[in-house]
């Protein structure tokens, strides 16, 4: 039996709500749980979702317990045995470099009797920075702004991070050997890879010091000259998927972009209209991307091809944009603006974009809606979609509108969310 219809803005709403309750911890972690180990067991980890699945780890495990995790600024959660420390995101901070020394020396030592569960989740880069020897924190820091407004995709920026990192790219996990490692992913990264969920702090890197010098070359990043010399001459080197270091270590993805929008194709399907998932792993600039998915939606509304209305187009990823502008941007914000502008105000067409970690950009804010009127009630208001464009000024625009996505950290991250509906 079919659930009662929503407004459309219900609707989009409770899609993303079940996008991201499908991805919590406290429902994905108990499954993915080893035995105890004969000796100790430690948790560790990093990540936007980092002190939820540290509290999940805690609620289900049976014996003794220790560890450390780092999460963004306000995305912590209570915990009794496993400190959580709270640093900065996207750019990193001393309290993430301070909590990145501290999980290193907690892992040195261990025996072959005992277990590290790794927590990792997206954003498990910025928040456990440690500069490579010869590196200082501002250098990352540095590196980090330039990359965050280059364009470059999320594959790109965490192999410089990698190469550039004193605990990234398997070095952690190197630090824990003997002991066994179970990690335990949400992935926020399209075609869900290991090593670029949080820049693999556990897994191995089949990528080189050559290609994170190519990154930086083909994007115009200003390397400080000791980050040069140490890529160029391949001393940062990170610890390779063969290395039998790593030869105990057990990964599980435990939450991925595609079970979250089968989840909301799930409440699609309740509710009469039909879903149809694009993908999961889109990238991409935001605003062509936009362009694109325009071009079909206006196709399924006037053709009914390549899907009869009524349905909703779902598909997730990360696209990347690239900063000219000085205003309040973020990705889906600025794919919400692209869309708009190239819909024109077509009648019957809703869309909701946002990320389901709750903060799109820099901004507390997940996204944004929008509706056929939301270009002439921006007119109405004086507000130009095209200069807001130009200007990366996404959040700036929908929050003029009213039509801002605000859900406060969700304390789970499996990416970006869209929602194109056509009625």
């Amino acid at each position: 039996m079919e659930n009662p219809p929503l407004e459309p803005k219900q609707f989009l709403r409770a899609l993303f709500d079940a996008a991201v309750a499908a991805a919590l911890p406290e429902k994905r972690v108990p499954a993915f749980l080893p035995d105890p180990p004969k000796g100790r067991t430690l948790a560790i980890g990093a990540g936007k979702a980092a002190a939820t699945m540290a509290r999940a780890v805690e609620d289900s495990w049976p014996g003794a317990l220790s560890g450390l995790v780092v999460t963004r600024y306000g995305h912590g959660a209570p915990t009794a045995r496993i400190e959580v420390i709270e640093a900065s995101h996207p750019v990193p901070d001393e309290a993430g470099a301070n909590a990145a020394w501290r999980m290193l020396d907690m892992v040195r030592g261990l025996s072959a009797d005992d277990l590290v569960l790794s927590l990792i989740s997206g954003g498990g880069s910025a928040l456990l920075p440690m500069p490579f020897e010869g590196l200082t924190l501002a250098d990352k820091q540095a590196i980090n702004t330039a990359l965050l407004k280059s364009g470059a995709s999320i594959h790109e920026m965490n192999c410089v991070r990698r190469h550039l990192s004193g605990i990234k790219g398997g070095r952690l996990a190197v630090a824990c050997y003997p002991a066994k490692v179970v990690n335990l992913l949400i992935s926020d990264v399209p075609g869900d890879d290991p090593v670029d969920i949080a820049s693999g702090p556990t897994v191995g890197d089949p990528t080189t010091c050559a290609d994170a010098l190519a990154i930086a070359a083909r994007y115009g990043i200003d390397l400080p000259e000791t980050a040069a010399k140490l890529l160029t001459s391949g001393a940062s080197e990170t610890i390779n998927p063969d290395d039998p270091r790593l030869a105990r270590v057990e990964t599980h993805l435990i939450a991925t972009p595609a079970l979250a929008l089968k989840a909301g194709a799930e409440i699609a399907q309740a509710h009469g209209i039909a879903p149809h998932i694009l993908g999961d792993a889109i990238e991409g600039e935001s605003r062509d991307v936009a362009k694109v998915l325009g071009g079909m939606v206006i196709s399924v509304a006037r053709h009914g091809e390549p899907f009869r209305p009524p349905c909703v187009l779902l598909s997730g990823g990360e696209t990347t944009v690239t900063v000219r502008g000085s205003g309040r941007g973020g990705r889906n914000v600025e794919f919400l603006l692209s869309l708009a502008l190239t819909l024109k105000g077509h009648a019957g067409i809703y869309a909701l974009a946002g990320d389901t970690d709750g903060v799109d950009g820099l901004e507390e804010i997940a996204g944004a809606y929008i509706a056929p009127d939301t270009l002439e009630r921006a007119l109405g208001r004086g507000i130009r979609a095209q200069e807001a464009l130009e200007n990366n000024d996404g959040h700036g625009f929908f929050e003029a509108l009213g039509d801002s996505l605000v859900t406060g950290p969700t304390l789970t991250n499996v990416n970006d969310f869209r929602a194109i509906l056509i009625l």
